[in-house]
Parts: C-alpha cells; structure tokens; sequence
C-alpha cells in the first residue's frame, strides 16, 4: 500500500517564510506532494526559489485567494491523493511526531470527511494550548475556529466542490464546509497535534465586534449567501412570513420598562439608572433594575435613587439565577411594562430619545422583539473603532436566517412582554439574548432602528473583555448548541425531514 497518501497545500509569501514548514511535510512518508499557494499580489515566490534545496519538488499555484470559490475548485482539480491537507497561515507549521498518520488513522477509524484538532499557539515565544470545540449540526458560524489545520478525505472533497454553485470572492472556503457538512461528519481530534505561530493577539474584547465592522460588510454579504443557501439545502430556511402580534392583547400600567440586570458594577450602575430615568416619552414608564445579591457596594448606590417612585429595585430570593433568570424576575413583576426593553449595567443610553425610538418600531413593524443599533465607546464614552455598529445583516427578508450565521444580536433589545413570559430566558449568564432572538425570529417579525441609540462601553471590567480560551470555547459551544437546537426547530416546522 503506498503510504504517500497525502497532498499538502501550503500558503507561501517567500521561500524563507515557507521553508522550514515545506522541510517537515517533506520529511514525512505520508506526504505525496506540496502544492504551494502565492496569492497574486502578496508573494514573491521566483523560479530559482522553486529550484533551490529547500523547495526543490514543490508545485506552485497561483491564486486570486485563499478563500474564494476559483480558488478553492483550483485547489480539488490538484488534489488526487488520498487526503488533503490545507494550512491557511502564512507562519511556520510543525507538527508532532507522527501527527500525518494520526490524521489518517482518525479518519479512517471514524470515517470523517473533514478533520481538523487541537494544537498549541506560539506566542511571544510560548508555547500555548489552543483546543477548539466539537462541530455540531448549528455550527453555522462562518468564523467558527478550526484551527489553522484543515484535513479532507479528498474523495470528499471532490463531491463537495462538485455542489458548489455560487462564485464567492470571500465566501468560498465557508461554502466548502457547509457542503461538506451535509453528507459528512466533521471530526474533532481532541489531541495537541501540531504547533502555529499565532499573530492576533488582541484581546477577546477586541476581536468580538470584527463581524460587524462596516469594512468587512462585503464580506458579510458574500458570507449571508452561503448559509442562506446552505439552510435552503437542509430544510431550515424560513420565508419573511410572520405571525401577526396583537399588541393590545393586554393591560399594562405602564407602556415600557427599562430592564437592568446586575451584579458588582458600582462603577457604572448610576450612571446606567440615570441614562434611564432620563428618557423622555409621552408615554408611561419604569425602570427595573435586578439585584443579584452585590457585595462591592452596588446595592447602596443603586438605593440612591429609591425617591424616584419609577425605580424599581429588585432583589431576587433565590441565589442561583444569572442574567437570563434575573431578566425573569423583571419580566413576571406585577408592574413589568407592555414592552421590555434592555440595558446592560456596563452601558447608557446615547440620548433621552432612545425609549421612544424602540417603542415606536413595534408598532411600525408589528413585532415582537426590537433590536437597536449602538456604537462602541470607551469608558468615558467617546467613541473607538468600529464606532457605529449598524447590524444591517438584521434584514426584514433574510434577518431570521442570518441570524443562525452571527455571533450577536445588536442592542438594546426589547421584546413584547406577553410573548416573552410564554418563552422566558434560559437562566444563563452568556448567550441568553442571542436564545430568545432565534426562538422570537422563528415566528415573529424582528423590528429595527437603525439609529445609534446606545452607547456600549468597552473597558477592562466588561464580562467579556478578556476571556481565556476555556471560557471562549464553553461560551461558543453554547451558542453553537442553541443553533443546533433552533435549526432542528426549523427543519420540523418545514416537514422536511431533512434532520
């Protein structure tokens, strides 16, 4: 049996950046051949350069990208191997001691079409555990984290290029794997089988807004196609037909609440408490602010405002809620507003109009849930990059399934409060928001403001500003999970079957 077995497809910008990755491919008896990839523009890769010890018996490609649909089809008509291998970092690659026949013994045990495994990252000359999550059937993220290491059944491969359709720019990669998914399995080697150099170093709190940085709005676009195509192709996809929501089903004293919960953010909670006193309506409203049990002073200042008779400060019996459970507690208060409308304890308002604006777009839109658009600030609330946060994949025709692609929902959001008792939050304290805009599009109409209506403060106490690798993984797999759930939902509701 011929062990070389494997085509490995290496990015390359110049031959010192890919020599010692191409010296230990070559090293290895399972490698049938390395294909070189220059994008045009970025790599200075010359014939004497393919010819010199080092290089000498590499195929060099020339590509448009690394990610486009040309591309990636250029990339399955080499492949003849067995299996395919795709590193996609322009840095050094080294895998452990017989990592290769890992690969293929993995693959061939589980019969997976697509593997990918735990590593370690190099930074700053450290070596550092980087474990990425199993793939599930919601796993829609288009920057769901594999790794740098892609290994294919080339057979595989080949079927899943075939059903390609679009011409993607950006998206080609992404559609790749989504088709792969629908026939095959995506298999996660829970092993540390090889070392990358990692480059991005910037802090969780830093990277989470990339998705929706207007610069990336091609992107974005390209990026929608695919999982709108891939969910029309699995039975999930939901057409822009709503249920009707009668908004006068009920009695309610008050028109709106302002929802804050919070726990030991005595930095920020006045300033929070007065944004939202401070709206200015022509309709009646109150703000509940839940308490969860602070001990660094909170509770004294959020008292500070007991003399105006809008505040209403709760204090849950129970100790084992989170955020989504202390959303409950205000939501099922005897004086909970028509309308529920959040605020972080971390955030303000950008101006006294925001209650009305939110208001208003329910009975604009007649839906169930609003969804407003807010821009990023430091602490002191001047604006830092990407600024203005417009959510705009949040479309009247298509939100609802791009949804299952995205990572947030945008903010404020606000809810129609009858509805919200029937669903409740899961009594999470991540993701809580992002279940109940899935489980809301999934029937009703999800309104929009497209003005900034809220500012969200970035700095160093924000739950989010600096997670470790465990906290990111538990925290997407969750989503992934609500995904995986909500797809599963929308197969049923279609009759398709298609599970």
């Amino acid at each position: 049996m011929n062990k070389r077995n494997i085509d490995c497809f290496v990015p390359v910008r110049n031959k010192a950046q890919v020599a010692d990755t191409v010296k230990g491919l070559s090293a290895s008896e399972r490698v049938s051949k390395v294909f070189l990839l220059g994008v045009k523009g970025n790599c200075d890769l010359s014939g004497e350069d393919l010819e010199s010890e080092e290089l000498r018996g590499c195929e060099f490609v020339e590509l448009d990208s690394l990610a486009g649909s040309a591309d990636i089809r250029k990339i399955s008509e080499l492949a003849t191997a067995g299996y395919t291998l795709f590193y996609n970092k322009y840095t050094f690659l080294d895998f452990t001691l017989f990592a290769l026949e890992r690969f293929v013994r993995v693959a061939e045990d589980s019969g997976g079409d697509m593997l990918y495994a735990d590593h370690y990252r190099i930074s700053g000359g450290n070596r550092i555990e980087a474990p990425v999550i199993d793939y599930q059937f919601g796993s829609l993220r288009d920057d769901f984290d594999f790794g740098s290491v892609l290994f294919f059944r080339t057979s595989a491969l080949h079927d899943a290029v075939s059903r390609m359709k679009a011409d993607y720019e950006f998206a080609g990669a992404y559609d790749l794997r989504l088709k792969i998914s629908q026939k095959g399995e995506l298999v996660h080697i829970n092993e540390f089988i090889y070392s990358d150099v990692e480059k991005d170093v910037r802090k969780s709190g830093e990277k989470m807004f990339d998705y929706v940085d207007p610069k990336n709005r091609a992107v974005q676009i390209e990026m929608e196609q695919a999982c709108t195509e891939h969910l029309k192709e699995i039975g999930a996809y939901l057409e822009p037909k709503f249920e009707h929501i009668d908004l006068d089903c009920e009695k309610f004293e008050n028109e709106a609440s302002i929802i804050i919960p919070v726990y030991n953010r005595v930095k920020t909670i006045r300033d929070a408490i007065k944004s939202a006193l401070s709206q200015e309506t022509d309709f009646k409203y109150n703000v509940i602010v839940v308490d969860q049990h602070c001990t660094d002073g909170t509770t004294e200042a959020i008292d500070e405002f007991k003399d105006d008779k809008r505040l209403i400060h709760i204090i849950p019996e129970r100790t084992d809620t989170g955020v989504g459970g202390n959303w409950n507690s205000a939501v099922h208060h005897s004086q909970c507003g028509k309308f529920a409308v959040q605020m972080d304890s971390d955030d303000v308002y950008s101006g006294p109009d925001t209650l009305s604006k939110m208001v208003k777009a329910f009975y604009e839109n007649n839906c169930a849930m609003v969804i407003g658009s807010y821009t990023i600030t430091d602490f002191h609330m001047n604006t830092i990059p990407p600024g203005y946060i417009g959510h705009k994949e949040w479309t009247p025709d298509n939100g609802r399934n791009n949804a299952l692609r995205i990572n947030g929902l945008g903010s404020p959001r606000a809810f129609y409060t009858p509805v919200l008792r029937n669903i409740n939050f899961p009594n999470v304290c991540y993701g809580e928001d992002y279940a109940l805009g899935l489980m809301f599009s999934r029937r009703y109409q999800i309104g929009r403001v497209y003005d900034s209506v809220y500012f969200c403060r970035r700095w160093d106490g924000n739950s989010d500003a600096a997670l470790d690798i465990v906290t990111t993984n538990r925290n997407n797999v969750y989503k992934d999970r609500l995904r995986t759930w909500e797809v599963q939902a929308r197969v049923r509701m279609n009759g398709s079957g298609r599970l």
